[in-house]
């Protein structure tokens, strides 16, 4: 999965000194972003108001769109480093190719975990043959300094632990653990991703750890979370310090939730990398268009990505919410 913004922006994420140690209820709005040749996606994250939740540090929301006469998602090759790539589906289907040799296709409610570390590069497509409608979120998990020269890995997991939770509530454990229920992905912080499904006239509370910050992303449906309504694509703010999550829902809703413990370090997000200085990046960049390090994608029908210009102005902190 890609940032494929043309001219982006240097964003300067993490620190704890800007995260509530209280609920909170932020709505965070999206933006509308092209992602590959038929593709538009709402970004969530990084967002005006809010540029991390836990480790989590990219969320887009797409469809459900019909590509039944469309290529669907269309993503050449492109880099990644310094941070782990979520590919979440509830409809549809992603062929995801990475210079490892990783051939897969992910489906809805299939965990595909790829591992940057150092250095990889991937595609991502609708295969030839698809399904009608696609419907997913793509997401990024910083890696903390100590294993973001890991080396890089591709994992699919297509069986999942699920939660019942009573009052209508079920999850799926995408990442970490959520109520004694843990995921076979591999994690680098404590972090917690979950998909929610509450059926029609949920009434449920779901446990959380305190000590976390949260979010959800309202996938369908119209679900209230702490008394807070939520429409499609829009994702809300929750903050620390709970221990439950009050969940409702009227009609068939689904969420995911994503949290963990606030991230300490402070990293520069620019175009698909995640480092820690301006020089770090700008080494990146120079090293995916040179050709080094980062591999070939083979099998992928198109050309790979070439890089975007760095900005004019030196990278600096900005802090971690504008």
């Amino acid at each position: 999965m890609s940032n494929l913004d043309v001219k982006p922006a240097a964003t300067v994420c993490g620190g704890r000194g800007d995260v509530s140690g209280s609920p909170v209820r932020e709505l965070l709005n999206p933006r509308t972003v092209p992602l590959g040749e038929s593709t538009v996606v709402r970004r969530l994250l990084p967002n005006l108001g809010r540029r991390m939740v836990g480790a989590w540090c990219f969320v887009d929301h797409y469809g459900p769109d019909d590509i039944a006469h469309e290529p669907g998602m269309q993503v050449p090759p492109h880099p990644h480093m310094g941070l782990q790539t979520v590919s979440w589906l509830h409809d549809g289907e992603v062929l995801h190719r990475d210079s490892l040799g990783s051939k897969q296709t992910v489906r809805p409610r299939e965990l595909g975990l790829m591992t940057s570390g150092r250095a990889i590069a991937h595609s991502e497509e609708s295969p030839r043959d698809h399904a009608r409608y696609l419907h997913g979120a793509q997401l990024w998990v910083a890696l903390p300094d100590a294993h973001r020269g890991t080396e890089p890995a591709f994992e699919h997991h297509a069986q999942l632990p699920e939660v019942t939770g009573g009052g209508g509530l079920h999850a799926t454990v995408i990442l970490g653990e959520l109520d004694g229920a843990a995921s076979p992905g591999t994690t680098y912080s404590p972090i917690v991703g979950a998909d929610l499904t509450l059926g029609e006239g949920t009434a449920a509370r779901l446990p959380l750890v305190p000590d976390f910050e949260y979010a959800v992303l309202t996938m369908s449906g119209e679900p209230e979370v702490d008394g807070v309504r939520l429409a499609p694509g829009s994702m809300l703010y929750l903050g620390t310090g709970r221990s439950a999550l009050p969940l409702d829902a009227a009609v068939e809703s689904s969420l995911v939730l994503l949290g963990g413990e606030p991230f300490e370090e402070q990293i520069i997000m620019w175009w698909n990398f995640i480092g820690r200085t301006p020089e770090e990046i700008a080494e990146a960049r120079e090293a995916w268009q040179s050709g080094d390090r980062f591999g070939e994608v083979h099998g992928y029908a198109g050309d790979r990505l070439q890089a975007p210009a760095l900005p004019p102005t030196p990278l600096k902190p900005r802090g971690r919410v504008r």
